[in-house]
């Protein structure tokens, strides 16, 4: 994993999307415009949580999380979002 110096706060987590799908199973090329926003992604920082409720997740780990989750981040030419650990449905 590469290094980020972005330390989230709280309860929050630092994620990098996954590239969305270019094709199909069966080999079809999806276009840009009908691409849809990936759902999942690896979480690069963690923040320390809550007073009372330590954190989940870890670094490193592979996550599932809503279509609308996160606020958008572009750092040295990359993209991530930033979303609170509840926002996260599931670890895969």
């Amino acid at each position: 994993m590469v290094e980020v110096n972005i330390k989230p706060l709280a309860d929050r987590v630092l994620v990098k999307p996954d590239p969305a799908e270019t094709k199909t199973s069966s080999g079809i090329i999806i276009p840009d415009t009908a691409k849809e926003k990936p759902q999942k992604g690896t979480v690069f920082a963690v923040g320390k949580g809550k007073k009372n409720e330590p954190m989940i997740l870890k670094e490193g780990d592979r996550v599932l999380y809503g279509k609308y989750s996160g606020t958008e981040l572009k750092w040295d030419g990359e993209e991530y979002l930033i979303m609170r650990e509840s926002d996260v449905i599931a670890i895969i």
